[in-house]
């Protein structure tokens, strides 16, 4: 029993810290408002699997590892810059839902991949949760795998969860205008968080 309260507290700061506006929960619920819930399965997919191998990384210390090479931080920020300011024009262009454009295939699966795996504001999150929270066992390998284990099915939940307020938000956004003003909007929001998230790195 003494463990349930650490446990809620690790949940608790995945929720605010991992679960807040960032360029991996925007560009989910971007791209889910721009190409509807199926058509985003495979950036999902990326998405989670991405920040998850970042998780592994923290709980690995190669993010420890990785800051000890300061040329290596500027590439990741950059690879990511580059393709969320993409991604930010492709769901600006991305037609209405009420009018399927074949041409305008939806975000893969190795953008999502990539985008999750260079995410500055990732490894900055899930390091502080990982490191924030001190679960009462003693190994210290059984802790980082429970760890590991219960914010692996948070970054599962916390990006479903923005899919479908993107995906619930399509809904009500067919009419062309509508959509396009939606997808603009959200493309700008995507920018703004990205630029936000390297500004704290």
């Amino acid at each position: 029993m003494e463990q349930v309260p650490a446990f809620v507290s690790l949940i608790l700061a995945s929720l605010v810290v991992m679960g807040s506006p960032g360029p991996s929960t925007m560009s989910v619920t971007a791209v889910g408002a721009a190409f509807g819930f199926r058509r985003s399965l495979p950036y999902l997919a990326g998405i989670v699997l991405g920040t998850t191998a970042v998780l592994m990384a923290v709980a690995a210390g190669v993010v420890a590892m990785l800051m000890s090479l300061p040329r290596l931080a500027p590439f990741l920020v950059a690879a990511s810059a580059a393709y969320i300011l993409y991604l930010a024009f492709r769901i600006a262009t991305a037609p209405p839902l009420s009018r399927p454009d074949q041409a305008a295939s939806a975000p893969s699966f190795v953008g999502g991949f990539l985008l999750g795996v260079a995410n500055p504001k990732a490894y900055l999150a899930i390091a502080a949760v990982f490191a924030g929270t001190t679960l009462a066992v003693e190994s210290r390998v059984i802790e980082a795998m429970l760890k590991t284990a219960v914010l692996t099915i948070m970054i599962v939940v916390i990006h479903l969860c923005w899919l479908t307020a993107g995906v619930s938000l399509s809904r009500l956004l067919r009419h062309p205008v509508s959509s396009r003003i939606v997808n603009l909007l959200f493309a700008a929001i995507l920018i703004i968080t990205t630029i936000i998230a390297i500004a704290h790195d």
